[in-house]
């Protein structure tokens, strides 16, 4: 694959982006550069690579999920600006 004024006017467009020639000149350059680097990979052989599932050996040790009564509901509305006997309120955002 070659990168060309066309892609490059596409990916700008997508990316809501607007170049100058000499900023196209050289995202094109660099584009190809970043193309051929990849490129390279096909030169290698990876014919008795296993597939990559996880990046290490690490174990993820996660805690098991507890239910815990931090602060009462009557403690956390003590801290807000505004609140009724149950809620916090907050400004409307969304107009009908």
């Amino acid at each position: 694959m070659k990168i060309d004024n066309e892609i490059v006017d596409k990916i700008a467009h997508l990316a809501r982006l607007e170049f100058e020639n000499e900023a196209k000149v050289q995202i094109i350059k660099d584009m190809n550069n970043m193309l051929a680097l990849v490129g390279k990979l096909d030169e290698l052989d990876t014919s008795n690579v296993e597939p990559l599932i996880y990046m290490s050996d690490e174990v993820n040790v996660l805690r098991e999920d507890e239910i815990k009564q931090e602060i009462t509901q009557h403690e956390a509305l003590k801290n807000a600006p505004a609140h009724d006997s149950d809620y916090f309120k907050v400004p409307k955002v969304i107009e009908k």
